[in-house]
């Protein structure tokens, strides 16, 4: 039996949005049915549920650190990346029932909050157990790291034995971060995704340290690696941004997704783009206020056309898991249209992980999801409003 739906605007992401658009739904929220008000009219269907919003697709988190949410509240903000890795170091540790009931809640927090889809970043096998019984997507990249070149082999092989007891999920083989793999383990990252066709995820200029170690080798980057005790006396600085000095070693024929992106450049994004054509760019930006008390250039990077996703990190540095609450901040610190807010928020992180025939965009035959979004109108404007709700 089908049902259906109207509001306000349907979003369906392949078009402007329908005034008073009505859905036709399956029992198991499935599309049936994408229709004008006219038509709904011309179709005489008699019983349509009126919401007062926006109707539009599940959100895709393509960010997020399932196994730290135990350390909600636990680490102070503003600290630095530097600082808050080495406390993330000290703290991640805990009782296990603790660790699997934090992230039980925290997957629950995010289907509330209409997340349909999320790109998990994994250390450990912790959070396995919680992805099997969840009814969100989850794509989890096991995070590889390892800076002193001898290490690599070592450590792609603890990334494979990982990888593959995660084998009945979506899961791929993440470098870290630039500051924390070495060139050779990039190379056996990127023989790996080529060889099986992987997704790839890395953390990327999060801080103004990680440009300054990789130009100068100076910065609190080398605090860390003291606290380490890593003697990095083989490391030679490229002279060049972190991003620029890692792109070689980021497979073109892979999707790769770029996280923060706080503090890159103009000059890193023509670059990038010129040298990568599947590259997406993820934005976290209640994570970026927490740990460094700053904001990308999100102007400059709408301006390059690049293709943004959203993504809320961990309960380490986030309050909550809701990539509304991402849109919210991206919408009151750069008032970023609503509609590129919500491809940001759905179809883009989507595409990304290869989700797109059911996630993603309200399409007859999909199931991807349908949220509720609240709304202002100026000047035939639409403007994000302050609350969601999830539909189905």
């Amino acid at each position: 039996m089908v049902s259906y739906i109207s509001a306000s605007y349907v979003h369906m992401l392949n078009g402007p949005p329908l005034k008073n658009g009505v859905l036709g739904l399956l029992p198991d929220g499935t599309i049936d049915a994408v229709l004008t008000a006219d038509e709904a009219r011309d179709q005489q269907i008699a019983e349509i549920k009126q919401y007062e919003g926006i109707l539009v697709p599940g959100f895709v988190n393509t960010h997020c650190h399932l196994e730290l949410s135990h350390l909600r509240g636990s680490i102070a903000q503003h600290t630095g990346l530097p600082q808050f890795v080495q406390t993330v170091m000290k703290m991640r540790t805990s009782d296990e029932y603790a660790i699997d009931l934090a992230m039980l809640r925290a997957d629950i927090e995010m289907f509330e909050n209409g997340i349909v889809a999320v790109a998990d970043i994994s250390n450990q096998l912790v959070s396995k157990s919680a992805k099997t019984g969840s009814p969100t997507y989850y794509h989890t990249f096991i995070e590889t790291m390892g800076f002193n070149p001898a290490t690599a082999k070592a450590s792609i092989g603890r990334a494979i034995e990982f990888r593959d007891q995660f084998n009945d999920q979506p899961v791929s083989i993440a470098p870290h971060a630039p500051y924390s793999v070495s060139a050779e383990l990039f190379q056996e990252i990127k023989r790996i995704a080529e060889e099986t066709d992987a997704l790839v995820s890395i953390h990327n200029q999060e801080t103004a340290d990680e440009n300054l170690f990789f130009e100068h080798k100076e910065g609190a980057f080398l605090g860390l690696y003291e606290f380490l005790g890593l003697d990095i006396g083989f490391y030679q600085p490229s002279g060049k941004t972190s991003l620029q000095s890692i792109l070689p070693f980021l497979s073109p024929r892979q999707k790769t997704l770029l996280v923060h992106n706080t503090f890159t450049t103009k000059e890193d994004v023509c670059i990038a783009e010129s040298t990568h054509d599947q590259l997406y760019w993820c934005l976290c930006p209640n994570a970026n206020l927490y740990i460094e008390n700053r904001l990308p250039d999100v102007n400059m990077l709408r301006e390059a056309g690049l293709r943004i996703t959203l993504g809320t990190d961990s309960l380490a540095s986030n309050s909550r898991l809701s990539i509304f609450a991402e849109m919210q901040t991206l919408s009151k610190h750069f008032a970023v249209p609503l509609d590129e807010l919500i491809r940001w928020a759905t179809i883009n992180g989507a595409a990304f992980l290869g989700i797109t025939e059911r996630y993603g965009s309200l399409a007859i035959g999909k199931r991807p999801g349908i949220n509720l979004i609240g709304f202002t109108e100026t000047n035939g404007m639409l403007v994000l409003g302050d609350w969601m709700k999830r539909l189905f």
